[in-house]
């Protein structure tokens, strides 16, 4: 049995006999210009079907609104005024405060940086460019009933959607909304053509769960994920994730320099409910701002806990049935 909560290797945790080194994305909000290009590509790359009728959202420039079954990388569009952007720095401060994160001791022979916050400015975009955590610990992976996930030599968490039943059972257990199962439009009214509203023909692998691959189809080539590939600004990095959660961290530490002290990451916790993610981000506010969870857990974390309480139970009950049996003896 794999392990189910804690710091782990996923690859040989999952018993690969040739373990690669484990890959990840490292996506650095603070240099996001929203320009929506790693969303195409990965739109592009790996033939999924568009999504509705392409209208803007009325709370966003967006129109996927969040990640989903045909929505593999979405960048989300968050207004900010100068009341919340304060917020986000006073909440980061407390975090820095705790010292969290924790970046090694300062060099004695570098001057002491200016850490004081630059002018808060009136208003702010938050760019952000979500996807698939590919969970150390992967509740989706956990809890599927077909074997149509697996863990793959690079750590990564991919769907087979030939073996996939469509029961959903992963989209309950993945503690970020991420997984969904392709939806046909049969919510939707029809058009004159007959064919439902958003509804495109030959659409592929209808009611199947779908979700990131970290293009492993490139990673066994030797190739950059194509998000990663295309976006303009380096705000989505790939590589090894032990150099990616160090590179992450450099990047904060220079953020704090500056006084930006609400930069902070999220998913380098090997720590936290979920032992860590393959996709690490640098937030600039509050994980919920960004609609993530503030403390994730994996599912399946809590089961030797529930195994043991179950025992218990039954023991009590196999005890009171056998005091009730002797009690009655004459």
């Amino acid at each position: 049995m794999t392990q189910l909560a804690g710091p782990t290797d996923p690859a040989a945790d999952a018993r690969w006999p040739d373990v690669k080194p484990r890959k990840g994305f490292f996506t650095d909000t603070s240099i996001c210009i929203g320009c929506k290009a790693c969303q195409v590509a990965c739109k592009e790359w790996n033939h999924n079907p568009r999504v509705g009728d392409l209208e803007l959202l009325g709370s966003s420039y967006d129109n996927t609104g969040s990640l989903g079954a045909s929505t593999w990388r979405h960048v989300a569009f968050i207004e900010q005024g100068r009341e919340r952007i304060e917020q986000a720095r006073e909440s980061g401060r407390a975090l820095v405060d705790l010292g969290m994160p924790g970046v090694g001791a300062p060099k004695t022979a570098d001057p002491v940086p200016d850490t004081a916050p630059p002018d808060t400015p009136e208003f702010r975009w938050l760019m952000s460019s979500d996807v698939c955590k590919h969970c150390t610990h992967a509740g989706c992976l956990d809890v599927c009933p077909t074997g149509a996930l697996f863990r793959t030599e690079f750590g990564t968490v991919v769907v087979q959607a030939d073996v996939c039943n469509g029961c959903g059972t992963c989209v309950a257990g993945c503690p970020f909304g991420v997984i969904e199962r392709r939806r046909d439009g049969t919510a939707a009214p029809k058009g004159k053509r007959g064919e439902r509203k958003g509804e495109q023909p030959d659409v592929p692998n209808l009611g199947v769960a779908q979700k990131c691959t970290l293009c492993y189809d490139r990673l066994v080539d030797d190739q950059t994920p194509a998000c990663a590939k295309t976006c303009p600004t380096t705000s989505i990095k790939y590589g090894d994730h032990v150099d990616l959660v160090a590179l992450a961290r450099e990047r904060v530490a220079e953020l704090h320099d500056q006084g930006r002290t609400e930069a902070r990451l999220y998913g380098a916790n090997e720590l936290d409910g979920v032992g860590g993610t393959g996709s690490v981000f640098l937030l600039l506010d509050e994980p919920e701002v960004y609609g993530l969870p503030p403390d994730p857990r994996v599912p399946t974390a809590d089961l030797p806990q529930m195994y043991k309480l179950a025992g218990l139970a039954a023991g009590g009950m196999i005890a009171a049935a056998v005091l009730s049996f002797l009690g009655r003896r004459p």
